[in-house]
């Protein structure tokens, strides 16, 4: 899709598409992209709005105003040749002879106004192809029923059954098992593995035997970590070990883990955080960053300062604390919390106070450059590939970010993204192929037998 073809085609956007990736022009090489007035009113009353919306929307103006500035000469109600043989321009609402239609829709709709722009644009150009790009399916359902031809935009979008998972299963023999213990073994060419990536070895010659070995980029080596802890958690099976393996390598600069509910990403990435700052002292501070997507109003609507309005999606994170400190876990520090009267929310608000936590939204973090700080990002799914991006653009000397989520569509409330364009995909797929990167898969529910049973049967 979107690849340059033979005859030119007219790409007609909707608002969401802009919003979804700021970028998104570009990637129609060879075709015509036309821009409805009502699109660019919509991104123009949007760009003022807090959170990832507001930020997506004054990205996409900006990237409009470039493209425009660069071609001053020409035309945008033309159209203006802005590389890749792409030609944009913008269109006017002009249905005002489509009356057959026009009486039966709502055209304070903005949906509806875009649609009936698309139609004109179609009747004029009969001889080119004219297709709605919409990442709302009711709009491309209603495009569909006025005989417009419509797409998803999926130039970044990856299947969530070829996920990249961060592991593979294999059978070798015994010697090549101790080789891999003894100084490394070379990957067997019949297996293909990114950098970081896990093996689960089964012995041919003997059943009982099996070892979970990780592929450095050159050799599969054992595991550095597999028979440590961190804060008092140790993992609880093979893939969290994979995952525990990858958040513990200082080397690895970005881990991304995902999993359903109570696989345990939280707890691990929360504990291997509170060790390597607290305990190693490999990085100045842990930084807890979440977007903030509710289902009902957005975190402006919230009294209080940035800290106060935040507390409310920060639940997760306080929760793997209290985990980690009450649970029998860590012994020594529940020595120093022994005062039955001493809360979580004054242990986190002690460590906020020395620097040791800071939590933050996507909002606040434009312009900032987090340097020796272990960074754990929640609810990835949620952001978008662009807002993925610049998060991780934020990585300054000696950091470390830890992208946790769940991509599948029940998970996601952000309308600009589903299970197969958010931007926690599309780092796993797009960063697999680096050593400064690894990714594990978890499967196995360990929150509770309750938890497990809701995942499974739900």
């Amino acid at each position: 899709m979107h690849q340059k073809s033979g005859n030119r085609k007219n790409y007609v956007l909707d608002t969401n598409v802009l919003l979804h990736d700021p970028g998104c022009i570009t990637n129609f090489e060879g075709n015509n992209v036309i821009l409805p007035m009502v699109v660019l009113e919509e991104i123009d009353s949007l760009k003022t709005r807090d959170g990832l919306c507001g930020c997506q929307a004054r990205q996409a103006a900006r990237e409009l105003s470039r493209m425009v500035e660069e071609k001053a000469q020409q035309s945008i109600q033309n159209g203006i040749e802005i590389g890749k043989g792409i030609v944009l321009r913008i269109e006017l609402n002009g249905y005002h002879n489509m009356t057959e239609i026009t009486d039966e829709l709502d055209l304070e709709k903005n949906d509806n106004r875009i649609l009936l722009t698309t139609l004109s644009i179609k009747r004029a150009t009969p001889d080119t192809p004219t297709i709605l790009v919409s990442k709302d399916i009711c709009m491309r359902l209603k495009a569909e029923a006025f005989g417009i031809e419509a797409e998803d935009y999926e130039n970044d979008r990856v299947a969530l059954d070829d996920l990249y998972r961060g592991y593979l299963t294999t059978m070798l023999s015994s010697g090549d098992i101790d080789k891999i213990y003894d100084s490394g073994l070379n990957c067997p060419k019949r297996i293909k593995l990114c950098p970081n990536q896990f093996l689960l070895i089964h012995a041919k010659d003997d059943p009982a035997r099996s070892v979970v070995a990780r592929f450095d980029g050159t050799k599969l080596v054992p595991l550095q970590f597999e028979n440590r802890s961190a804060w008092g958690l140790t993992p609880l099976n093979l893939e969290q070990k994979m995952a525990f393996e990858m958040m513990m390598d200082d080397n690895v600069k970005f881990v991304s883990v995902t999993g359903g509910a109570g696989s345990g990403k939280t707890i691990l990435a929360t504990a291997v955080a509170l060790e390597k700052v607290i305990e190693q002292h490999a990085y100045r501070k842990i930084v807890f960053v979440r977007p903030v997507v509710p289902a009902g109003d957005d975190i402006g609507f919230l009294p209080g300062n940035e800290e106060e309005k935040l507390r409310p999606w920060m639940g997760s994170f306080y929760d793997a604390i209290e985990n980690l400190m009450y649970c029998g876990r860590n012994r020594k520090t529940r020595k120093n919390c022994s005062e039955e009267n001493v809360s979580v929310d004054s242990i986190i608000e002690n460590l906020k106070c020395t620097g040791v936590i800071d939590m933050k939204t996507f909002t606040y973090m434009r312009g900032r450059t987090l340097t020796d700080a272990i960074v754990i990002v929640d609810e990835a799914q949620e952001t978008t590939p662009h807002i993925a991006k610049l998060m991780l653009t934020r990585a300054g000397q000696n950091s470390k970010f830890i992208f946790i989520g769940d991509p599948t569509d029940n998970q996601i409330d952000n309308v600009l993204v589903d299970s197969r364009s958010n931007g926690l995909v599309y780092l796993v797929e797009r960063l697999k192929d680096s050593t400064l990167t690894g990714h594990v898969t978890l499967n196995q529910v360990e929150r509770s037998p309750l938890a497990k049973l809701a995942e499974k049967a739900l």
